[in-house]
This record gives structure tokens, sequence and C-alpha cells, in this order.
């Protein structure tokens, strides 16, 4: 399929593709070998579709408004559906911080740490489940854990309704960190993950370190280990359907953090710095 004469900012420049182009081709080809997709030659070119599901991520526009000249928006949605589904996104994730230069030695983690968006329509258009408020900030919403590698890489998100405790979410990231990562071996956590957090990351052989904030000093201050996964937040805001949730389910919203991670990691292999919704 030929690509347009006039690229949105949000396109994958072919350079970045390449290196993505394997694991999704494989995965088209395995759907379609499980019989999933029986029929015709697919017609949507994968890296139109993916150009189409980065233009969502970047720009924050319901699936329906997708410009005309991608595929129709309900082929793209599919699409990154299968592709959460089948963790083509965790593929992608892992392939990409290895490609970036990810440590082969054991890793320090700077895992976990919370925060808080707000919910981007009323609770009640929402699964009940899903969303909730934060006990002390009462803010409506969800709550992304994540943990990141010492290059700010993604190693684990977890996304929960926002009355989870740090501590519950923090156990669940450090089991998903020492099953896909096992040479981690050292953790910085927030002030919020506490003696549970630590007793578990013991369990798993994982030295969890909580870093606290001095409460004689006044005003703020960058706090050692935590300002790296802080920083790798203020990353993710660059994709603007990030900056408020607007997800149904939270797998989804977790995907779309994989997602925008990938777009990090693939620009930092090819040096490119793409324009976002902050520029002017």
């Amino acid at each position: 399929m030929p690509r347009k004469q006039r690229p949105y900012p949000s396109d994958l420049p072919d350079v970045r593709w390449g290196p993505l182009e394997p694991t999704l081709t494989a995965w088209r080809a395995e759907r379609r070998g499980k019989g999933l997709d029986i029929g015709r030659p697919p017609e949507h070119d994968l890296h139109r579709i993916m150009d189409a599901i980065r233009h969502v991520d970047r720009t924050g526009i319901p699936w329906r408004y997708l410009p005309h000249d991608f595929a129709p928006w309900e082929t793209v949605y599919g699409y990154f559906a299968a592709r959460q589904k089948d963790e083509v996104f965790d593929q992608l994730t892992v392939s990409c911080g290895d490609w970036s230069g990810r440590p082969k030695v054991a890793t320090p983690s700077r895992a976990p740490a919370s925060w808080t968006p707000r919910a981007s329509r009323p609770r009640p258009m929402c699964p009940r489940p899903a969303r909730a408020s934060t006990a002390g900030k009462k803010i409506a919403g969800r709550k992304r854990h994540i943990g990141v590698d010492t290059l700010d890489l993604l190693l684990a998100v977890l996304v929960t309704a926002a009355n989870v405790s740090d501590n519950v979410g923090g156990i669940q990231v450090l089991s998903n960190t020492a099953a896909d990562h096992p040479r981690v071996t050292k953790a910085w956590a927030d002030t919020g993950y506490r003696t549970k957090v630590i007793d578990h990351g013991a369990r798993l052989g994982i030295d969890v370190e909580v870093t606290r904030r001095d409460p004689a000093h006044k005003g703020f201050k960058v706090i050692p280990r935590r300002w790296v996964v802080e920083r790798t937040f203020g990353w993710l805001m660059h994709h603007r359907r990030l900056v408020r949730d607007y997800e149904t389910q939270p797998h989804r919203s977790e995907a779309m953090i994989k997602l925008a991670m990938v777009d990090l990691m693939s620009r930092r292999l090819t040096r490119e710095s793409t324009p976002n919704w902050r520029d002017t």
C-alpha cells in the first residue's frame, strides 16, 4: 500500500519501523496459522496500522476520529486490541529495551512508583471496578504503577483503580519484574511502598530500599533515586493519550503505556527527536 505524500508527525519512519517489523509480521502470520484470520489476504499494511495506533497515542484523539487516510477505525482498534491480548506490546518493550542498551548483568531497578491521572469521563459511564478515588488526594481515576531500570526503560507496568493501595500494586509490580527480568536484585521505591513490599521483595531475592524525603527540608528538593522514575512519567506525558485516563479497561491503559515506551526506546536507537503536542 503506497505511503501518503504528506506524513503526520506521529508516523513511524522507516528506520524505526525496521526493528519492529519482524515481531509484528510474525505475529500476524501466527494468527493466520491458528485460523484466526482465515480468508482473503490482509489488505492493510502493518506499517500503516502502527502509524494509526501511534497517531491515537500521540495526539489523544478518540478512535472514531482517526483521519480517513488511515484504515477504518474499527480495523485499527481491532489490531490494537488483538496485539494487547497476545502480549505483542510486551515483546516489543523487551526487544526495544535490549536494543537500546539495557545491561546484560544484574540490573538495579528504580521500582516501583505510582501516579494517579484523573479520569477522563464520569465514573458511571465506566465499569465500577475500573475506577475509584484515592483515600488522600480524593482524585477519581486509576493509579499507574511502573518499574524502570537504570536507563529509565520500562520493566513492568500495572494499572489499578485509584483506591488500590501502593503496597498491593507494588507487590504485583515486583512479582512481574522478577518473572520477566530475573537479573533484577535491587529496587528503590517510593515511601508509599513499605513493609509488605520490602518483605515481598526479600522473598523474590530483590533488596527493596525506600527513598525518603528529609522532613527538615522545606520546599521542593530532588530526592535521590526517585527522580529517575518521575522523569519516566514525564516522558509518558509527551503522549497525549496518557495525560488523562481515556481507556475503559485497565489492560488497554497498560498497552498504551507500553506503546509509548516502545516509541521512546525506538527514538533512542535512531537519535531522533519527534514533535509532540507540547511543541508550538
